[in-house]
């Protein structure tokens, strides 16, 4: 059985086209889009991981609407996907939520388009989904990717996703969709 798994999205300290540390801005599509997908292979918590008390606001205010406000009224679906979420202002805040509420710090996972010392499969990650006993936090950056001293930090980072082609930018809400359902979907190729 998969063990506990959440979710990070990574505004900071993130590169930008240039190879400058940015931070970058949280977008509705994001909110929402992750939100669904994270829900939907239930992902336990859906973090926002933003450092600025503006982005934040913005981010709360979107997110009321959907809980509280008319937006929960008129679509109770997107209601749900958002009661998973919350912004918070670094990956340190993330990682104690999840010691505190899981008993155990979570093995920490992320995503590049690049491979890594510390690469890992998806099939050899699916298989430790279910025989370790800890929590899972996977993290996706913004922009053109998380700074590269955090990434070192982390205890594997996926293989990068490829299509057939030679072009390599996924948005991160398709990047957060597939991986998920390599993750966690189903085994349909199992069932054929």
């Amino acid at each position: 059985m998969a063990k506990p798994v959440y979710l990070g999205l990574v505004h900071y300290p993130i590169y930008n086209k240039n190879n400058e540390i940015v931070t970058t801005a949280i977008t509705n599509f994001d909110i929402h889009d992750i939100a669904r997908t994270a829900r939907t292979y239930n992902v336990l918590k859906y973090f926002i991981i933003h450092p600025l008390e503006a982005q934040k606001a913005l981010a709360e205010e979107i997110i009321s609407y959907w809980q509280e406000g008319y937006g929960g009224q008129y679509n109770p679906d997107r209601k749900e996907a958002l009661s998973i979420l919350e912004v918070i202002p670094d990956i340190a805040a993330a990682v104690d939520y999840i010691a505190a509420k899981e008993g155990m710090p979570p093995i920490i996972v992320t995503t590049d388009a690049r491979n890594y010392d510390n690469t890992v499969s998806y099939a050899k990650l699916r298989q430790q989904l279910s025989d370790t006993d800890r929590p899972f936090l996977l993290l996706f950056g913004t922009g053109w990717g998380i700074e590269n001293a955090v990434m070192k930090q982390f205890d594997y980072i996926l293989e990068p996703i490829y299509g057939p082609g030679n072009y390599n930018h996924l948005p991160v809400r398709a990047a957060v969709a597939i991986i998920l359902d390599r993750l966690l979907g189903e085994y349909w190729w199992k069932n054929t």
